[in-house]
């Protein structure tokens, strides 16, 4: 297939175009390098230099790709940012989206993997966290990427659109030469290494009076590898239902949309990364208390049954040290500090 990656620059977008090429698919990755690296781009990929916003620049790649599909990973994705700048993230997630779609309807490319979150969900009713629990998120970032779902099932139902939301929860770890760096890092498992590394005086713990069993944030880690997979499998499933939908006419499709959770169904505290980080590194590190973060939810922790029961998704990765230790030599080899 010939696949479109936006954000694929990016931690997730770069890997995901990665696995994509080595499956045996062409693939054309568009970012605008506000967040991502073009480092991170698989070499076997095209690579624009555009923004999603951008609808004639979106056209014209477009009609030079001819795609079968589009994989949308584009987005900010700070919820602390988004409560203090709000319109950042309607108008980068939820507005450039809208322009994205319409690109594609206008091309009839019909088949799309959106890159969701567990920030839909807000502070949940019950653990873990399945996929028809209410919808009420705490943070604009979460608000901006629901309403981006709400346009998705719209866009299905008038257009015979076929997609998968894909709510990740903390995509974590590195495969052998893809890691977890952000511009700037905000993302813990990183954030401890850059500690344990040196290259931060410490890690700060935002909350330590959350209702939990150590009063720090619990929340589900997914490595990357295994949040890969279930991408090949979600756009393997949109291909196979591919007949019906009727590109001249824009028919509705029958079939319904594919929305699923992915992680690994077990929480961990931030003190207990931190203390994981601690042995897969052999390396003490300085912790700060700080005050909790607006937007912040106690307890996230996913349900992902349903994924592995209407896919077949196996998660190959679900050890909280191995995830980590992962992370942590590939940032070893990018510093040359680990030993």
């Amino acid at each position: 297939m010939r696949v479109l990656v936006t954000g694929g620059a990016g931690y997730i977008g770069g890997v995901v175009a990665d696995r994509l090429l080595r499956d045996g698919h062409s693939v054309t990755v568009l970012d605008n390098l506000s967040k991502g690296r073009q480092q991170a781009v698989p070499s076997q990929a095209e690579f624009v230099l555009a923004d999603t916003g951008d609808a004639p620049a979106l056209d014209r790649i477009f009609e030079a790709g001819r795609f079968d599909a589009v994989m949308h990973f584009a987005a900010f994705i700070e919820a602390g940012e988004s409560m203090l700048s709000p319109e950042l993230y309607f108008d980068n997630n939820s507005a450039k989206t809208l322009t994205l779609l319409r690109a594609m309807l206008r091309h009839r490319v019909l088949r799309l993997v959106f890159s969701s979150t567990a920030a839909v969900y807000g502070d949940p009713r019950r653990l873990p966290i399945a996929e028809d629990d209410p919808l009420a998120p705490t943070n604009p970032y979460g608000e901006s990427k629901l309403m981006v779902e709400r346009m998705l099932a719209w866009f299905h139902k008038a257009h015979g659109l076929r997609y998968a939301s894909l709510r990740y929860f903390n995509a974590a770890g590195a495969t052998a030469d893809r890691g977890e760096m952000h511009r700037p890092e905000t993302h813990l498992i990183p954030l401890v290494l850059q500690a344990a590394l040196g290259q931060r005086e410490a890690i700060s713990i935002y909350g330590t009076d959350y209702p939990t069993k150590d009063g720090t944030c619990i929340r589900d880690y997914i490595h990357i590898d295994d949040l890969a997979t279930a991408h090949m499998l979600a756009l393997d499933a949109l291909t196979e239902t591919n007949a019906q939908i009727n590109p001249q006419t824009q028919t509705q499709s029958k079939s319904s949309p594919l929305i699923f959770n992915l992680g690994s169904g077990s929480g961990f505290s931030v003190r207990e990364i931190i203390a994981v980080a601690g042995r897969v590194t052999g390396r003490k590190i300085p912790v700060v208390e700080a005050p909790r973060r607006p937007g912040d939810s106690a307890v996230l922790i996913a349900s992902s049954e349903k994924i592995k029961r209407e896919l077949g998704w196996q998660p190959q990765h679900s050890d909280i040290e191995a995830i980590v230790r992962s992370a942590w030599e590939w940032h070893g080899k990018r510093t040359s500090t680990l030993k």
